[in-house]
């Protein structure tokens, strides 16, 4: 079930900021780098901008030899397993179940690093980088939304902490079937007011 969601911009920024919405890796140390899920550009005063965030997540892996893994349906209690079969390298479902709250991707080739990634509405929603042969990257989300005004930052690219330290709120979208996204503040000279966002007209699900 997808949660319908519409950004509005009600702010007085006129420096045509993008706007950076991502999820944190909750199962991981804190000095790894999120990436930008979603980047709304060129969203005027007044204009809105509706867009989806799906329950649904799918993971791909990559190998040393450049080599990337179709993605495949993830569901949070599976192991995914980088394997070497008759044909190279392949990302196949494990048979034992893991943690209820996660999903897991081990490297079990017997040399060479792999990378995972986690994709949602196909854009990508976290990586772990360099997993050597034996161990693993777990990745799991609370469900909720970072967002923050930033510039100069590409979809799909990973955010510098220092950007990331600049975003500070965290939007709830536990049990929320739509909701509206609303920002204010923002503007020119010292009166102007921080940057808030909402959530408004909200349907719980």
């Amino acid at each position: 079930m997808d949660i319908q969601l519409n950004f509005i911009n009600r702010s007085n920024d006129a420096n045509n900021s993008s706007i950076v919405i991502f999820q944190k890796n909750v199962a991981t140390d804190f000095d790894e780098l999120a990436i930008a899920w979603k980047v709304i550009r060129n969203c005027g005063q007044g204009d809105n901008h509706p867009f989806k965030f799906p329950m649904t997540m799918t993971v791909s892996a990559s190998d040393s030899y450049g080599n990337y893994m179709p993605q495949q349906n993830a569901t949070n209690g599976q192991v995914f397993q980088v394997v070497r079969s008759t044909s190279g390298d392949v990302l196949t479902l494990a048979t034992e179940p893991g943690n209820s709250s996660e999903v897991q991707v081990r490297n079990d080739l017997a040399s060479g690093a792999a990378n995972a990634t986690i994709y949602k509405d196909g854009s990508p929603l976290a990586t772990k980088t360099s997993i050597a042969p034996g161990q693993k990257a777990v990745f799991q989300f609370k469900p909720t939304l970072w967002i923050g005004v930033a510039s100069q930052i590409e979809q799909g690219a990973l955010l510098n902490s220092a950007v990331i330290s600049d975003i500070n709120t965290e939007l709830s979208l536990l049990g929320i079937a739509s909701a509206d996204i609303v920002l204010t503040g923002g503007g020119p000279g010292p009166r102007s007011l921080p940057f808030t966002f909402r959530l408004e007209r909200v349907v719980m699900a």
